[in-house]
Formats: C-alpha cells, structure tokens, sequence
C-alpha cells in the first residue's frame, strides 16, 4: 500500500524546533479534509469513523486533528476510495505528468498560503508554520477544486 504523506517524515527532519509536531499535520490534513467533503474516503474509513467524518463536515475537528487521531498521522491508499486514490496519486506528489502540467497539491499550497502573508505584510518562518484553521482550508479548498476540475479534464485526454 502506498503512502501519500506521514507528519513524521516532517518531523523527523529539518524541522522547526520551535514548533508543534502537530503542525506537521496541517497541509496533509487540509487535503484529506477536502477528500473527506467530497466523499472520497474509503469504505472502511467511512464504517470506522463516521463520526469523526462528521465532525470534520462540520467544522467541528479538523482535518489535522482527524488524520493524528484516526490514521496515525499517516496518509495513504488505504484511507481514500478508488476516485480519491486515483486525484492523490496524479495531484498530491510533485512528479507526475498532471502535476507537472499543473501544479502538485504542496506547491499550491505553499502559493496560496505565500500570496496570504504577503497580501498581510507577514512571512511564514516555514511551510509549517501555516495555522490550521477552517479560515485558511477555505483558502485552499477552490484550488483543489479547481485542479480537480483540471484533472477530470485531463483524464479525458
């Protein structure tokens, strides 16, 4: 089985010393909070954690919080239905063919969180440092929308 992303290969490595472990959660849990909206989980995940999965829909946990307390801080195959699996795969790692085409999901994330501290005269000390809030999934959330909607597209192709 395939893993996406693990906190602790974040924080296992150049990290920042003055920062939660949690925070290490933060974008991967910004991804799976949009797969968990669009219903992209698996079957099992779905069975084992319906309510968790509500929360989340509610805004009510986060999907940082969902991935340290349900999936041991790790993301993988396992926790996606076979559309998930098949958008994660193609958008969620930098060296495929559609991210390189478009964009992966770390480095909209890093644009779209750049573009908010520069539009608020701040810099983030790191990639990490991004606050994990439903304000800022908000951000995120019509950009993954959108190259979702570019990977429908592309798929055609």
């Amino acid at each position: 089985m395939a893993k996406y992303d693990d906190a602790s290969w974040h924080y296992g490595g150049e990290y920042p010393e003055n920062l939660s472990e949690e925070n290490a959660s933060t974008h991967i849990g910004m991804f799976l909070t949009w797969c968990i909206n669009n219903n992209f989980l698996s079957e099992e995940l779905n069975e084992d954690a319906t309510d968790e999965i509500e929360r989340v829909k509610r805004k009510e946990m986060t999907g940082a919080e969902f991935l340290i307390d349900l999936c041991d801080e790790k993301f993988s195959e396992h926790d996606l239905n076979e559309s998930g699996n098949h958008f994660a795969r193609d958008y969620y790692t930098d060296d495929t063919s559609f991210a390189k085409k478009y964009n992966s999901f770390g480095d909209d994330y890093s644009a779209v969180f750049d573009k908010k501290a520069e539009e608020h005269n701040f810099e983030y000390e790191s990639f990490y440092h991004v606050e994990d809030t439903f304000e800022n999934y908000e951000l995120i959330k019509p950009v993954i929308d959108q190259r979702f909607e570019e990977w429908k597209e592309y798929k055609k192709m």
